[in-house]
């Protein structure tokens, strides 16, 4: 969704200006903000399913319904945040930077437009990587007290290592995971924090500091890494490699077949019974 906003504003840059009028520049800030903090929300689920699957192998395998429910509270929780400013209940849209973009209004000093800027503010941003924070840090802990634990009963029974190699490989399956997620999530943080400061900053602090090129630069880049986000997490992921590979042989990924399993998505089958 944030992908079909950059023909949109390579065309008002060309214009100069926004091209499409009120109502395009309501839908053009509409999709922002819905791919936008949608964005925010599924890396903090991603989060919360790599802390599940690490910590608790065996109980936090990612089923169909799991997966359905936390598609269906992502939207419930992104919606109410696009449309109330969509229908000017709470806040509106209004065009931003060299008037090439819109998105929500942060400029104007009322005192309900900057209790709409602190709440979406909270709920757009503070919350999601609160989450995001939490359960990676619980996963870096869980690994760390793992190993420790590992190493020390190892050591106790005078042998190397505890772990058989399919334990070893699923792990390490797990914890590349984990580490593309991360990249993810640090990209996001790295990309909307500038622009949430900017946020705060038109609703509280000194707006002359705000210039239109100061304003479009954040924009740009949250955007810009909303769209990658999702091919980064792909190319990173052992399976989709795996299926990379065997599609197009030609880029050479030498992916190996062992370290494609996974507890979030691989189901054993029992064994037949001879009969």
């Amino acid at each position: 969704m944030m992908m079909l906003k950059a023909p949109i504003f390579i065309y008002n840059s060309f214009n100069r200006g926004f091209a499409l009028g009120h109502v395009g520049c309501q839908v053009f800030a509409f999709m922002g903000s819905l791919s936008g903090i949608g964005a925010g929300m599924t890396n903090a689920c991603i989060a919360y399913d790599r802390y599940t699957t690490i910590a608790n192998p065996m109980d936090g395998k990612l089923t169909r319904t799991k997966a359905l429910a936390m598609t269906i509270c992502i939207w419930l929780y992104t919606c109410p945040w696009a449309v109330l400013p969509l229908l000017e209940v709470w806040g509106r849209f209004a065009p931003e930077g060299y008037l090439t973009a819109c998105s929500f209004d942060y400029l104007t000093t009322t005192f309900d437009n900057q209790m709409f800027v602190g709440v979406i503010f909270t709920f757009s941003y503070v919350i999601p990587m609160s989450l995001i924070i939490y359960f990676y840090s619980q996963i870096v802990s869980h690994v760390v007290a793992h190993e420790k634990a590992l190493k020390a009963q190892a050591k106790k029974m005078n042998v190397e290592s505890l772990r058989s190699n399919q334990n070893q490989q699923t792990t390490s399956v797990e914890i590349r995971i984990a580490k593309a997620a991360i990249t993810v999530c640090f990209l996001f943080v790295a990309s909307w924090t500038p622009y949430a400061v900017l946020a705060l900053i038109g609703a509280f602090g000194n707006q002359a500091l705000l210039t239109p090129g100061v304003t479009m630069i954040p924009a740009c880049a949250c955007k810009f890494v909303a769209c990658i986000d999702p091919y980064v997490y792909a190319i990173s992921h052992p399976r989709y490699r795996m299926e990379l590979q065997k599609r197009l042989p030609w880029l050479a990924i030498k992916e190996a077949t062992s370290e494609t399993q996974s507890t979030t998505t691989e189901t054993t089958a029992p064994a037949p019974v001879s009969t």
